[in-house]
């Protein structure tokens, strides 16, 4: 489960108060923290606070629905309906006012993710002999489970998810800073050469992740 909220007093007790009940939480303050997570690691449920430094919770909400169907819960100490409404609209799963009696927040918690479960199948992501199974977090080409550290996971999702398009060293460090990986620029050439070596290409026969000189790295791989 993924919180955000900048509030980390509240962030402190719920991952206490979930843990009893079998959620795995991790809290960030900042909205562009969780949707870099959202991106590289996608958490089964996000609790999102409506108040947020930077950019507002139905902007975040927006963001996320962009690529992502994973249930949203939001949070706000605002309560009005016009609020509860758009939230909705913009594609949250359901909508709790504060303050809130934490034992109903996981009962709504719990009633999301059995809608969840039953709502949509995992999202799997194919090019040609590469699959990318993103809730169970498995990667395989031509059937053979490939072994990847969890940044070169991050970055094979990411390049899928984008298919065709050029990304900038910038754009791939921004997408999975974070993950399990020094921020740097250098870094991101690195891990691609990991990916590639894992997948069978090299500089020279860039059948899955072409150079695109002077501008970043794009998915090219065959849909035969």
């Amino acid at each position: 489960m993924l919180v955000i909220d900048d509030d980390e007093g509240l962030n402190a007790l719920l991952a206490e108060y979930l843990g009893r009940f079998g959620f795995t939480v991790t809290a960030v303050t900042h909205p562009d923290d969780g949707l870099r997570i959202v991106r590289a690691a996608p958490p089964d449920i996000v609790v999102l606070d409506l108040m947020l430094p930077g950019m507002d919770g139905f902007a975040v909400c927006r963001r996320i629905r962009e690529t992502s169907r994973v249930p949203i819960m939001m949070l706000t100490a605002r309560g009005d309906v016009t609020d509860r409404i758009v939230g909705l609209e913009l594609g949250a799963d359901d909508y709790l006012p504060k303050p809130f009696e934490p034992r109903e927040l996981v009962a709504r918690l719990q009633a999301v993710l059995r809608r969840a479960d039953g709502a949509a199948p995992p999202e799997v992501l194919r090019a040609g002999a590469i699959e990318v199974h993103v809730t169970s977090r498995r990667a395989t080409l031509e059937g053979r489970e490939l072994s990847l550290t969890t940044a070169e996971f991050a970055l094979l999702a990411l390049l899928l998810r984008q298919r065709g398009r050029v990304l900038s060293r910038e754009r791939i460090l921004d997408e999975t800073r974070g993950v399990d990986w020094d921020a740097y620029d250098r870094s991101v050439d690195v891990l691609v050469s990991r990916l590639r070596q894992k997948l069978g290409d090299d500089s020279r026969r860039q059948h899955f992740i072409r150079t695109v000189r002077g501008a970043g790295y794009c998915f090219g791989g065959s849909d035969e």
